[in-house]
């Protein structure tokens, strides 16, 4: 594995001349076609010692390679966007600076690499998403890969995958989450997840429009009796209404006793405790629940957006989640909010919610 390498500033207006040299005209281009800004843009460089110093340093004289690679802010991973020159020792430099930071996994999008050259280099194929194509074109938005990759380290990642799918609203993240659970545990056929059956099972858990934790419980209960459905929220009071006053706050509240009332009569336990991390991770490890948690985008995205993600899997120091949506704005794919390693103390940070800093979670048995 390469270790020679050098980590630089990322700047898309002024493109050093060792990278013109090995890399595609239209590779840059994309590059620079949005502003990668918010997600942390770097050069992975190795220095060739030619045409040059050879140091790699900021005037980027002798370079045989280089990745740019980005990650959301809180997460544990790191994204190729595309390796140029010498391939094979980009992604070796790659992943030698993840191992450095201690990072989760490394990610790679498909622009520009084919499937036996990410397989070489120990990375395994993401299976496509389930709306590939449509939310571009809904969206208006460029395009994503044709394809991504992952790797673990040894010993470590997510047996089979779920393919991903990204809400068509922007306010439907709730449902899709519970949708992602039921298909994960194979009562739901993966075709089944469409456009129709997130804003069906929206319409039934909204509290307009977002999905508050209780009737989102008892929504996953009347559309799958059999669920083994339990909800943890840490106050009595409604939530997620801080930015509403006066009637608008007052119906949404009432709506939101409605549900503990229903949470009641169909059997779904409410637990006022919070669910903790540790309890959170055993909930997925242990006894195989799938958790959609509650979350602020403010860490991951800049924005304080309440936002449902699926909890699926843990690996050491982090939490496997689906995020069913991703920022195209800043550069992100679905290759970015699928699979997506979260830290333990970022996890445990975004997800207290409101003023009072509350925690809402629904967790969802193998039933």
């Amino acid at each position: 594995m390469t270790s020679t390498y050098t980590v630089l500033p990322y700047d898309a207006t002024a493109w050093p001349q060792a990278l013109r040299r090995i890399a595609r005209p239209d590779v840059l281009e994309r590059w620079g076609a949005v502003d990668r800004s918010p997600h942390a843009p770097r050069l992975v460089v190795v220095p060739d010692g030619g045409d040059g110093d050879g140091d790699g340093d900021a005037d980027g004289h002798g370079w045989s390679a280089a990745a740019l690679v980005t990650a959301r802010p809180g997460t544990a991973y790191v994204k190729i966007v595309d390796a140029v020159g010498d391939v094979p020792a980009a992604v070796d430099a790659v992943l030698a600076y993840a191992d450095e930071q201690r990072l989760a996994l490394v990610k790679w999008e498909g622009w520009t690499v084919s499937a036996e050259d990410a397989a070489a280099a120990g990375f395994a194929p993401l299976r496509l998403p389930l709306t590939h194509g449509r939310e571009e074109e809904e969206a208006d938005e460029p395009a994503g890969p044709g394809s991504g990759y992952v790797r673990w380290p040894a010993g470590e990642g997510i047996a089979e995958p779920p393919p991903y799918y990204r809400q068509s609203t922007h306010f439907t993240c709730g449902a899709v989450t519970a949708l992602l659970a039921r298909a994960r545990a194979g009562v739901e056929p993966w075709q089944s997840l469409d456009r129709e059956a997130e804003l069906t099972l929206w319409r039934d858990a909204t509290n307009f429009p977002a999905c508050e934790p209780v009737g989102l419980g008892v929504a996953v209960r009347r559309r799958w009796p059999t669920a083994a459905v339990e909800v943890f929220l840490d106050t009595d009071e409604p939530v997620l209404l801080d930015q509403l006053s006066g009637s608008e706050r007052e119906w949404r509240a009432v709506l939101q006793r409605a549900s503990r009332s229903d949470a009641r009569r169909s059997g779904v336990p409410v637990d006022g405790r919070r669910l903790s991390l540790t309890g959170l991770r055993e909930a997925i490890g242990r006894r195989r629940q799938h958790v959609l948690l509650l979350v602020s985008l403010a860490t991951m995205q800049g924005f304080d957006v309440p936002h449902w993600v699926l909890c699926h899997g843990v690996v050491p120091g982090a939490v496997v989640v689906e995020d069913p949506w991703f920022n195209a704005a800043a550069g992100e794919t679905w290759v970015d909010a699928h699979l997506l390693p979260v830290p333990d103390a970022s996890l445990d940070a975004m997800s207290l919610l409101g003023e009072d800093r509350v925690r809402g979670a629904v967790l969802i048995g193998p039933g």
